[in-house]
């Protein structure tokens, strides 16, 4: 499920609703004009140095083809939930504390203009979308899903939740109460005290490790902006600079990239740290110029809308080289790219 993490649990209620019938008359999935998914709009020239990873679609963007490491995704490893009471490690992964294996070869840097597909409900993920790039839940899916996505070509982006307690987590016993704030918005959910990082880190390089294990090749980590949030704890921002600073390390030493999911305020300061960013709704609320620093480092921006169609938003997506679709609050199949 994601999150709009700026949006009070009232508003958000409402914001709900209205998407709901705003996609009710929608077309369905089947229905998306895919010949748009597989070419990835031009974006503007990258101002900064960069590291593009690719700008074809359908191919490994910028992984050099070589014979796979022990970790990679034509050798899934099964994964034992971070934080299961027998407290054993699963094959290929690292002890909760532990120092991660140094990755071999270069990480994944998703270039600016790549088509994705964002799928975090609506049951088994539907593999059929021709775009470069998956974004899809890391405890909900295993390793032969993964695994059957690199089969196609495609990059995929493991979704954890990096700052706030679910409840229906399997490694939720993990987190002590001292760790769980003030109620999110969203059922079953807490946020973390992200000052504590001696106690998240081993828990968030379990779950990173398990999205490693199974052959992922980045990181989308949810509700990362507490600071500005009624977490239940007096966050600061240079908390919040910390603490994402601390989930960009434990990604990297893994070989994964990882992503920047909203947190606008903190983008100069964390844009070195971050491969790609992630963005809800810039264009609802007329803030994507805020979001572009990633496209001019030579960097994704994977961007969604869900209230606006896209005729309200795609020409200045574009222009700004984002990756962007609307899609149902839901986060099901459906999609509707630019």
């Amino acid at each position: 499920m994601n999150r709009r993490n700026r949006l009070l649990p009232a508003a958000l209620a409402l914001a709900t609703a209205t998407a709901l019938l705003a996609t009710s008359c929608s077309s369905s999935g089947s229905e998306d004009d895919d010949s748009a998914d597989g070419s990835p709009s031009t974006p503007p020239a990258p101002t900064a140095p960069s590291t593009p990873g690719t700008s074809a679609p359908g191919t490994p963007d910028g992984t050099p083809d070589a014979t796979p490491a022990p970790d990679s995704p034509s050798a899934p490893a099964t994964s034992t939930a971070p934080g299961t009471p027998s407290g054993t490690t699963a094959p290929g992964t690292t002890p909760p504390g532990g120092t991660a294996p140094a990755p071999t070869g270069a990480r994944w840097q998703p270039a600016p203009g790549l088509a994705w597909q964002w799928q975090l409900g609506g049951g088994p993920v539907d593999q059929s979308v021709d775009v470069p790039v998956y974004d899809i839940d890391g405890f909900e899916n295993d390793a032969s899903v993964v695994a059957a996505l690199h089969a196609k070509g495609r990059k995929v982006i493991c979704y954890i939740n990096a700052g706030s307690w679910e409840d229906f987590r399997p490694d939720s016993a993990a987190f002590a109460k001292a760790l769980q704030g003030s109620d999110t918005g969203w059922k079953g959910e807490k946020w973390f005290d992200i000052r504590k990082l001696d106690q998240l880190k081993p828990l968030m390089a379990a779950r990173f490790d398990m999205c490693r294990s199974k052959g992922f090749d980045a990181i989308e980590p949810d509700t990362i902006e507490a600071y500005n949030q009624n977490s239940g704890f007096p966050l600061t921002p240079d908390d919040q600079l910390k603490y994402n600073r601390m989930l960009a390390q434990l990604a990297h030493e893994r070989g994964l990239a990882i992503g920047l999911k909203n947190d606008l305020d903190q983008i100069p300061a964390l844009l070195p740290d971050f491969d790609f960013a992630v963005n809800e709704e810039c264009s609802q609320f007329d803030e994507c110029d805020r979001v572009a620093p990633f496209v001019k480092a030579g960097k994704a921006v994977f961007h969604v809308e869900y209230k606006l169609d896209t005729d309200k938003f795609c020409a200045k997506a574009k222009s700004l080289g984002f990756s962007s679709m609307q899609k149902k609050l839901d986060l099901n199949a459906w999609r509707k790219p630019c």
